[in-house]
């Protein structure tokens, strides 16, 4: 039987509950997907909790990337087939063994990359790609701050940033994290929780301080973060998981004559141009071996609460995922 979680108001883990369902046919433009792997992410945390906007709806399917199989292909489709193996992220929907989803948001999967693979990379992957070539464009030499250098994230923007050349500098909560950070393309990593990442960075650097900063952490971060960049360099805010920076002021950039900015992935995949080009990208590197997509936990799709309470105490490293 085919089966979602839903989210039935905004609050803890405790408001997912398992629902039974019967796959429609797709609609038109859309695709039928059999899920066979799915991706976790803070998001999700943020839109269940509701630190983000709560959709209209009351029963909430949440979850942003998945990879599997097309079991039906609905009137106006062109170009993908039943059986073909693909993966998309969009905004809520993917905690559910099937989906109908409109294909303008859904990617081919080469032969090479796995769907376990795929549902851990898809958002964190494309969130890396518009980090370090949109949002601001890395070049070979320059010096990066990346904060939650363990997490899924993190750990894929390290080995992106070792393969563009530039000195990526990580924090991480513990020691174990900082170690996994510094395996994956970090050149240094600062435990927060027993050093100022502020006066690390100007040690390291010997006061030069950063090109960029790229921070999800929020308000726990910000004004260490800009405090570590150089006179004109930015500051890439994507996300808050320690709550919003709710007393950063306009007048607080004038430092240094600052930069920043407050990307959303979901804008950059709203573009079919970019999702294909960005999702290539992503695939060559993981198909060279440049990139490894570290899968550290695994879930039944019904113990998605367990997922959720993992994810939010900080007891992850790498990507989580959940299997229907």
């Amino acid at each position: 039987m085919a089966y979602a979680i839903y989210a039935t108001k905004p609050g803890g883990s405790d408001v997912l509950e398992k629902h039974d369902f019967e796959p429609q046919a797709p609609g038109p433009d859309e695709v039928l997907i059999r899920h066979n792997a799915i991706g976790v992410n803070f998001i999700d945390i943020y839109i269940r909790s509701g630190s983000y906007p709560w959709p209209v709806e009351e029963n909430l399917v949440l979850g942003c990337e998945a990879a599997g199989v097309i079991e039906a292909v609905g009137p106006g489709v062109s170009g993908f087939r039943e059986g073909d193996r693909v993966a998309y992220t969009l905004p809520n929907g993917a905690y559910s063994t099937h989906r109908n989803i409109n294909v303008s948001h859904v990617v081919h999967l080469p032969d090479n990359i796995e769907d376990e693979t795929a549902a851990a990379c898809m958002l964190k992957g494309l969130t890396c790609y518009y980090l370090l070539h949109n949002s601001y464009k890395v070049e070979a030499g320059e010096k990066v701050l990346f904060h939650a250098a363990a997490g899924g994230v993190g750990l894929i923007a390290g080995q992106w940033l070792a393969a563009k050349g530039a000195t990526a500098i990580g924090t991480a909560g513990s020691d174990e994290k900082c170690e996994l950070a510094l395996a994956n393309g970090y050149t240094d990593v600062i435990n927060y929780k027993t050093d100022d990442f502020v006066a690390g960075v100007k040690a390291l650097t010997e006061a030069e301080m950063v090109d960029v900063v790229y921070d999800s952490v929020g308000k726990d971060t910000w004004p260490g973060s800009r405090d570590c960049l150089k006179r004109h360099g930015t500051l890439v805010a994507f996300g808050q998981s320690s709550g919003p920076a709710d007393d950063f002021k306009i007048s607080d950039l004038a430092v240094g004559s600052l930069y920043l900015t407050r990307p959303t992935l979901f804008h950059f995949v709203a573009d079919r141009s970019w999702l294909e080009n960005a999702s290539a990208a992503l695939f060559d590197m993981i198909g060279s071996g440049r990139l490894n997509i570290a899968v550290n936990q695994t879930f039944d799709l019904s113990d998605v609460t367990k997922a959720h309470d993992a994810l939010e105490s900080r007891a992850t490293t790498g990507s989580t995922i959940l299997i229907p």
